[in-house]
């Protein structure tokens, strides 16, 4: 039970927060960890490799993403049983779930090696930085499986609250990433190679981590090897929720690799620029971001319970707080940006780079923290076709005609506004979101009195 939270009785605020905070600091760390690879590479191995390293991040998020919404599916449903006190169905959700981080995992390791020189080369990556690019994709890729494991177990373990071990997991495999890269990187000078082996290896701890913990669970969430099977029924339950989840990412990283070809058409100078200003708005995403997954795991724990009101009070609770968040940190990284961009590289060129970028996305970024909530609530009521279609349109789709149209007037053809399409995305696509979720819960509501 100390591992559990039970979202569907008490104040929303002290348990979202309670949920939230192991969360940020578990992300926090995630980047730290994350950066710590950027800065090593940086420092120790030249600008261009800061450049491959950083200029695969969209390629790598189109590809997991989708397992990663799928990641998403699982923990709703397993939240929903939870909520409903179905002790089987949860169990089953545990055992499926693993199955499909490992074939998922499988089929990113062949898709990713295979396919990632093919996919540079169509995003335009730099000739200078493509064969580092490359070699670090494919090495990533060769361990995807394990990251995978990971998330997946990670989500079954944040649909009961539990949001304190995997804090600790990836503290501990954030060490070992961190000691291995000044070995492989310093020591033995593998550049971008050493860099990838060392998240590998420590992605493979972590998955390890959470699986022995599954292992080690005494109720409902217990993980028996000899159990893994795929229940049909929970199977299907799964993709209705994590399939539109899965798409979105894609199509969040597909407008993202649009973006970064118009990056890298500036050359590889701004590139390093805007891989270091995206570790540092990591940060604050992620911070954010934590709250929205909490909204996710709250929304389907008291849609499991039908406690309808609870979702309408969280919704509000969760909007004001990323908001706080978002404008709180955004603002302070913005205003330490020259310093933080400077841990990265001491290239005054980059760091001027990396501040075009910081100063649109930062001052906006809460915007983006109040979408993702709305988004996260929607899905947890069970409804995720509905932010699919949605971020298809507002977001993909403006950023698209956005690139298409407006950046490619002369005056307006420059690095930095580039990034005005962000903030334009995020908030109309909030605003749809919003609509919907209002039109759903009538809908919910109403059916409920009905029965």
């Amino acid at each position: 039970m100390k591992n559990k939270i039970d979202m569907t009785e008490g104040a929303v605020f002290p348990k979202l927060v309670k949920f939230a905070v192991p969360l940020i600091l578990s992300s926090i760390l995630q980047l730290l960890f994350n950066a710590a690879d950027i800065v090593v590479v940086g420092r120790y191995a030249g600008d261009n490799s800061l450049a491959a390293v950083g200029s695969t991040s969209s390629l790598v998020n189109l590809l997991v993403n989708f397992f990663i919404g799928l990641g998403v599916g699982c923990n709703v449903v397993a939240a929903n049983f939870l909520g409903a006190g179905k002790k089987d169905e949860l169990n089953k959700t545990v055992h499926t779930t693993i199955v499909l981080s490992l074939a998922g995992g499988v089929l990113l390791t062949f898709i990713g090696v295979l396919f990632s020189k093919q996919i540079l080369i169509l995003m335009g990556s730099p000739e200078e930085v493509l064969p580092l690019s490359t070699l670090y994709l494919k090495i990533f890729f060769g361990g995807i499986t394990a990251t995978v494991v990971y998330n997946f177990g990670a989500a079954l373990l944040r649909s009961k609250g539990d949001t304190k071990r995997p804090l600790y997991i990836l503290l501990a495999a954030g060490v070992i990433n961190v000691v291995l890269n000044l070995i492989f990187v310093i020591s033995f000078s593998m550049g971008v190679a050493g860099v990838a082996f060392a998240t590998v290896l420590s992605q493979i701890f972590a998955a390890f981590c959470v699986i022995l913990i599954l292992m080690r669970e005494e109720d409902e969430f217990r993980l028996v090897l000899k159990k893994l099977k795929i229940d049909r029924v929970i199977f299907f339950r799964i993709l209705k929720i994590g399939l539109p989840a899965g798409f979105q990412g894609m199509l969040f990283s597909f407008s993202n690799m649009l973006i970064q070809s118009s990056v890298n058409s500036f050359g590889a100078v701004m590139v390093a620029g805007n891989s270091a200003a995206q570790s540092i708005e990591g940060f604050v995403y992620i911070s954010m971001n934590s709250f929205a997954q909490g909204t996710l795991t709250f929304a389907s724990q008291n849609m499991g319970a039908h406690k309808f009101d609870r979702i309408k009070k969280l919704i509000l609770t969760a909007e004001f707080s990323v908001t706080g968040v978002g404008l709180i940190l955004g603002n302070l990284a913005l205003i330490f940006g020259r310093q933080l961009l400077g841990i990265y590289s001491d290239n005054d060129d980059v760091i001027e780079a990396g501040m075009l970028r910081l100063a649109v996305i930062l001052s906006t970024y809460f915007t983006c923290g109040m979408m993702d909530c709305m988004a996260s609530a929607i899905r947890g009521v069970g409804h995720s076709v509905m932010p699919m279609i949605v971020t298809l349109i507002g977001a993909c789709g403006l950023r698209i005609v956005y690139l298409f149209t407006f950046f490619r007037i002369q005056r307006f053809h420059t690095f930095q506004s580039i990034f005005f399409s962000y903030p334009i995305s995020w908030t109309v696509t909030f605003l749809f979101l919003t609509a919907s979720f209002i039109w759903i819960m009538k809908n919910i509501s109403a059916e409920s009195k009905a029965a």
